[in-house]
């Protein structure tokens, strides 16, 4: 008699299978409906293929379409795998090494065959209707265990270095999973974890599309041999790709390095890579953005200060970063001048310094000026604060990753009876904020890593005082998209993330609040007790923007350019239709001007058509148009950007009070 194994299901009841069967077999058994649509499985927590067998009693979850995050994840890595399938057969002798799953797709590298170049976009067509047939023939995904030198002998055999290479490089006694694409001696073969689908057939033939094409070198190093990296978008139907398509045809129109050419808001060259030019228009924004926060800070009751960009080396060592960072930190030597005329020399104790990549380790040593007393606590220290990062040429790109940005950072030091309080009070600022810009979001609670500083104890602290948090605030829910990330937090704190979505449904995570002992432990951060002892306060790190450069290129792309009034960089535009009306329409500048409202007249001698296209580009929101008649009857014509209506006549006088109420900061209306 075969054994039998109890599957409890979602619902709570518990199916007795024979030894040997699959989720797929539980799947058949509640019925041809779900037999059909099962992908994979969550046995005791862990995905799985839906025919790899059980092996003892187990909790089973089904996967379907409609549990959306994990059936992406699985269909975009057999896309990778069907991928790699279909370039082998198009081009024999090109190599395969990885290929994973991304946030809206997948991508492979490969290594083409000796004599042949990189692959190119002209490729595509080709290799996307070789990913069909291989689709169309519905090859079952077959996982095998195999022993780590027999994988290696077997990737030398076919002429895959790359696999040979890497396999022996994996843990000993791992089990080492391959998977097999069709049947017989033809049957296609990769090195790979899983899991996968049933059969390429699962996949919907008309829901991927490959993208671009790339180089990328091996493992990520410049000193390995240059691959070609082939991406694609891929989703669970043709609705879903169609629909990504069109965001991405609308995010082209958002990109905010071609509308900050186009609305003069800054510009980036080579004599300063990855710092940005802010041109006037452009930092009007930022002003009214630091404004802005200035005030909400003030009455959250932060205390702004401001500490030095560079700092001695031995100060990173000493907070952690140093081991790091390292790598992304600009580093100078500390001179000082030879006596004997000789050029200078570099000192030999605290020879190096650093400009300084984030805030913390200096507003630590303000904290620790003087002595600080229970009483004292919490103490928001808060910084606009300037820092340096040496991120690599190849991932810079326009505002949201430079090496030169400013935080709205701020460090609160606090008793640990206050840490819930003070999370909670940010959770409230943080809401707030974001709404003013019209911003959804998610939050996410980013867990341990494996290497990390402090204690287990400490991290269990910290991470449920977070956690607790969140709870208190009412935002730990389904509405907030509240998620836990294993693994994800920094390596001295966990923290709390703030995911954005913007106007056409792309996330930005943007804000975070971390919850940290392990740098008052390093730098020494002490307070006096009620008990006349010395304790260490907490130190919780937070930030709404993150960086005023990121945020307002994420602001650009979300409104389109097209900002509220209180933040556009020109309110309005007062034109002439006729040379008549030209002093008329200085009198209507000077008027709005001393209203407060940032205002320029065009008195060119234009067609007014030929005005509001150039207005219109540079995504001015108020054009008043004014002729003989509007002069005659104190008047304005008032055309909005982006609007079908026919324009509004109005008094000068109303339409200033109009304006005035409507260019009024959403915290201080």
């Amino acid at each position: 008699m075969s054994k039998m194994f109890k599957i409890s299901l979602p619902d709570g009841s518990v199916r007795e299978m024979p030894e040997g069967s699959t989720p797929a077999d539980v799947a058949a058994a509640i019925g041809p409906g779900l037999a059909k649509a099962a992908l994979a499985a969550r046995v005791n927590g862990e995905v799985r293929d839906i025919m790899r067998p059980f092996e003892g009693d187990t909790d089973l979850a089904l996967i379907t379409s409609r549990d959306e995050k994990d059936a992406l994840e699985l269909v975009r890595h057999d896309y990778a795998h069907v991928l790699a399938e279909a370039v082998q057969i198009l081009f024999p002798g090109t190599q395969i090494t990885f290929g994973p799953a991304t946030d809206d797709g997948f991508y492979y590298d490969f290594a083409p065959a000796p004599g042949r170049g990189p692959f190119t976009e002209e490729d595509l067509p080709a290799i996307e209707q070789a990913m069909r047939d291989v689709i169309a023939r519905d090859e079952p995904l077959i996982r095998e265990v195999w022993q780590r030198e027999d994988v290696r002998d077997f990737f030398r055999r076919t002429g895959e270095s790359f696999k040979a290479e890497w396999v022996m490089e994996l843990p000993e006694g791992e089990p080492i999973t391959m998977y097999r694409s069709g049947r017989g001696d033809n049957a296609w073969m990769d090195l790979c974890r899983g899991p996968h689908l049933a059969s390429t057939g699962k996949l919907d033939p008309q829901a991927f599309k490959l993208t671009r094409v790339s180089g990328a070198y091996w493992r990520g190093d410049p000193k390995n041999p240059m691959l070609s990296r082939i991406y694609g978008t891929a989703w669970l139907n043709k609705k879903q790709l169609n629909e990504h398509l069109i965001r991405i045809e609308e995010a082209a129109k958002r990109d905010h390095r071609k509308l900050g050419r186009e609305m003069d808001l800054f510009h980036l060259q080579e004599e300063a890579h990855g710092s940005i030019f802010w041109h006037p228009q452009g930092f009007v924004v930022w002003r009214q953005l630091e404004a802005y926060m200035r005030r909400a800070i003030d009455s959250a009751g932060y205390e702004e200060v401001k500490t030095p960009q560079i700092m001695d080396a031995r100060q990173w060592e000493q907070s952690g970063h140093w081991g790091k960072y390292r790598e992304n930190m600009f580093v100078i030597p500390d001179e000082v001048p030879n006596t004997e005329d000789e050029g200078p020399v570099i000192t030999g104790e605290g020879q190096w310094m650093a400009l300084k990549p984030m805030n913390c380790p200096a507003h630590v040593l303000i904290f620790r000026q003087g002595i600080k007393s229970y009483r004292d606590l919490p103490l928001r220290l808060y910084e606009n604060g300037c820092c340096h990062r040496n991120e690599p040429h190849g991932a810079l790109h326009g505002l949201m990753r430079v090496r030169q940005f400013t935080q709205d950072d701020a460090h609160i030091f606090c008793r640990e009876d206050q840490i819930v309080q003070e999370v909670q009070a940010f959770c409230r600022l943080a809401d707030r904020i974001y709404r003013d810009f019209g911003f959804k979001y998610s939050i996410k609670l980013a867990l341990r890593p494996d290497k990390r500083f402090g204690s287990d104890a400490d991290w269990d602290k910290a991470e449920n005082e977070l956690r607790d948090a969140v709870v208190a605030a009412g935002l730990a829910t389904e509405e907030y998209g509240w998620e836990e990330l294993p693994g994800e937090g920094a390596f001295y704190a966990p923290k709390l993330e703030w995911h954005l979505t913007d106007a056409i449904g792309r996330t930005w995570q943007v804000g975070t609040i971390q919850s940290d002992r392990v740098l008052p432990e390093r730098l020494d951060a002490s307070y006096v007790g009620e008990d006349g002892e010395r304790h260490r306060p907490v130190m919780l790190h937070r930030a709404i923007f993150g960086s005023y450069e990121r945020f307002i290129g994420i602001l650009i792309e979300h409104y389109a350019g097209k900002f509220p009034l209180w933040l556009a960089p020109t309110q309005a535009v007062v034109a002439t239709i006729v040379s008549d009306a030209d002093g008329y329409a200085r009198e209507v500048t000077e008027k709005l001007k001393a209203a407060g409202l940032r205002v320029e007249a065009d008195l060119r001698n234009e067609k007014i058509n030929y005005k509001v296209r150039e207005h219109s580009l540079k995504k001015v929101p108020l054009l008043l148009v004014v002729g003989k008649r509007e002069a005659e009857e104190g008047t304005v014509a008032i055309r909005r950007l982006g609007s079908d209506e026919h324009q509004k006549v109005m008094g000068l006088d109303e339409a200033i009070a109009a304006f005035v109420a409507e260019a009024t900061p959403p915290d201080l209306g």
